[in-house]
């Protein structure tokens, strides 16, 4: 008889070429000889395949290539690249049916800069309607499912990505960060999720044309050393000079840091209990280790939440403006619920755009105040645990649907504003259900360095939970 426990947690582990390597391990494993790119590429297009039926992660599938891996520090390595990011010869469907979408003419310059590491794609992952929505539902589509327990969420809007390395249907894949997308699955699926520097990867086309650019691109992954990994091998294809060199970190640094915490969000947000005590226990953890933790307040002009969610409203105005751009056939009638109602209540206060935007801007100068005496502060990513599926559904009546966003993406948005580094790792501890909590570290411009060097300290102290060891 199948348990529930058996029904709802999917994984894809076994003994094949990709084994339990993370991205780097397999690398190393290809270039040693031991199994051949081809094959790692052929053993992750099964495992996809053997979960996807139960996660619903995938959007566009390629033929595994068959000839061997070119160079780059992670050459081999099967991906997936997000829906929302052209890919030579692949639509781009950006999770709408407001559109047909056509194939790209030409790689995105991130998908470049991506490649340049060696990777080896296998398709494009889902996200949400446009990466507006912190959970991968869709109304009359089936939703993206959390390979821990397939009744909840994996996240927004990269969950697609999460599910699959969570799954370990591949060591990485692609995410990209405009409000908490890549550290937000990664929170719902025990992984490791950094949103860079503002301009330390290279700017989509998109968000250059914005007038406060909060989109970062970048990767999940399942350990520390990936994450370095991609950044150095980003960094080896194209370097910002304006920001301090990164290269290749390896390890926990032995510098002694202050870091300041909070539990609950600057705007007044309680985080729930779960998330408490992943915080709490965290900064315990972070003393042991030699670290000075203290609390610290992150003082946020009062309208940040209400800012931010009309400048979330004027994307979705401009994007029924512009959507012809994407495909012939599109109509704004078409798009979900969420960007419907992002969109009406943007013409209801599209006067206040110019004080939206001059807020959020000042953000940054809230933001350094409480970095004074203070290499990182800590935080939840989240105010509460990962949902169970519809909570979040775009089929949820607008009103409520927007009070459950604010009450539960209470934190990561202001690194989007002010373009500042911010990192999620498992938590030790899990919620009720055995489902993980991350817990978040956020930086000054150009800190990813520092931000590896904790996670990989915390990693060293307690490895982090894999879904085919619950």
């Amino acid at each position: 008889m199948t348990t529930f426990e058996e029904r709802a947690t999917v994984h894809a582990f076994r003994d094949d070429a990709l084994g339990e390597h993370d991205a780097v391990g397999l690398a190393e494993a290809i270039r040693r000889g031991e199994v051949s790119a081809a094959e790692a590429a052929r053993d992750a297009a099964e495992r996809v395949r053997a979960v996807e039926g139960r996660l619903h992660a995938v959007q566009v599938h390629l033929d595994p290539p068959a000839t061997g891996a070119g160079g780059g520090l992670l050459a081999g390595v099967p991906t997936f690249v997000k829906d929302n990011t052209d890919y030579l010869g692949l639509p781009t469907g950006h999770g709408s049916a407001a559109f047909t979408p056509r194939a790209a003419r030409r790689h995105a310059p991130f998908t470049r800069q991506f490649l340049s590491s060696g990777v080896a794609v296998l398709g494009k992952t889902r996200l949400p309607e446009f990466g507006f929505s912190p959970a991968t539902e869709y109304d009359g589509a089936e939703p993206v499912r959390n390979p821990w327990n397939t009744d909840h969420s994996a996240g927004g809007s990269s969950g697609g990505s999460a599910a699959l390395v969570a799954a370990g249907a591949v060591p990485i894949a692609h995410a990209n960060d405009g409000g908490g997308s890549i550290r937000i699955p990664a929170a719902c699926c025990g992984l490791v999720g950094l949103k860079p520097t503002r301009g330390r990867v290279v700017t989509n086309a998109q968000s250059r044309q914005l007038p406060l650019d909060i989109v970062s691109d970048g990767i999940l992954s399942r350990s520390v050393r990936d994450t370095a990994a991609f950044l150095a091998a980003a960094e080896t294809h194209w370097r910002n000079p304006k920001l301090p060199p990164l290269g290749l970190v390896e390890g926990p640094s032995g510098r002694r840091l202050r870091i300041g915490f909070l539990v609950d969000s600057p705007n007044g947000v309680p985080a729930d209990t779960a998330t408490r005590a992943a915080v709490t226990e965290t900064a315990a953890t972070l003393e042991r280790l030699g670290h000075t933790v203290e609390p610290v307040d992150l003082p946020l002009d009062p309208r940040f939440t209400e800012d931010f969610l009309t400048y979330w409203g004027m994307l979705s105005f401009l994007l029924g403006v512009t959507g012809r751009s994407l495909g012939a056939d599109f109509d704004r009638r078409r798009m979900d619920g969420l960007s419907r109602g992002l969109r009406e209540d943007y013409l209801k206060a599209w006067r206040r755009t110019p004080g939206v935007l001059r807020r959020l801007r000042r953000t940054r100068e809230a933001y350094a105040a409480a970095f004074r005496g203070l290499d990182l502060i800590l935080t939840p990513v989240l105010a509460h645990t990962t949902p169970e599926i519809g909570h979040l559904s775009p089929t949820v009546p607008y009103r409520t649907l927007i009070e459950r966003i604010l009450a539960y993406v209470a934190f990561t948005p202001v690194n989007n504003v002010v373009g500042t580094p911010s990192v999620s790792v498992p938590a030790a501890s899990a919620t009720d259900q055995g489902l993980p909590v991350g817990v978040m570290f956020s930086g000054r411009p150009g800190s990813e360095r520092t931000l590896l060097e904790v996670a990989f300290a915390l990693e060293a102290d307690r490895p982090f939970r894999r879904v085919q060891d619950r």
